[in-house]
């Protein structure tokens, strides 16, 4: 499984970070920017590409930004993603239960960096929960996404 990732100069460091950890571990990291501390990068063209890429390969995302609430929204506009602000385990472990989560957000200030190499981890090895419920709302988000 391929893994898109993306920061804007704000998340630059964290991300250094994380492509570390997961190549490290054996996936295979798709790195779609930003490349420096760079103040003029704008988060929508980095995070904008990786969401593409998630939408249209599936698979998993990881966003990063100052705060992360932006780069999660840039990353739910794309068809197919459900991109997700996460600061906790909990938080991360329902995403993936209860949403089927494909692109994790993290705010490079919410998040220390062993925190945020937990919360990839958990994201990334937490399963679906597969419950009649739970793929009843996410088809609702997708009539949602193709205007029905």
């Amino acid at each position: 499984m391929k893994i898109a990732i993306a920061s804007d100069h704000a998340g630059f460091e964290l991300k250094s970070s994380l492509l570390s950890l997961l190549r490290d571990e054996g996936y295979e990291v798709v790195d779609f920017g930003t490349e420096s501390f760079n103040h003029d990068d704008d988060y929508p063209d980095f995070i904008g590409k990786a969401s593409e890429y998630v939408s249209e390969n599936g698979g998993f995302g990881i966003v990063i930004g100052k705060s992360g609430a932006g780069e999660a929204m840039v990353a739910n506009k794309y068809k197919n993603v459900r991109a997700v602000l996460c600061v906790n385990e909990e938080n991360v472990k329902l995403s993936r239960e209860h949403n089927d989560a494909n692109v994790l957000s993290i705010g490079s200030i919410l998040t220390n960096p062993e925190e945020a190499k937990k919360l990839v981890l958990l994201f990334i090895n937490t399963p679906f929960s597969q419950e009649e419920r739970h793929k009843r709302r996410i088809e609702k988000i997708r009539d949602i996404e193709n205007g029905r």
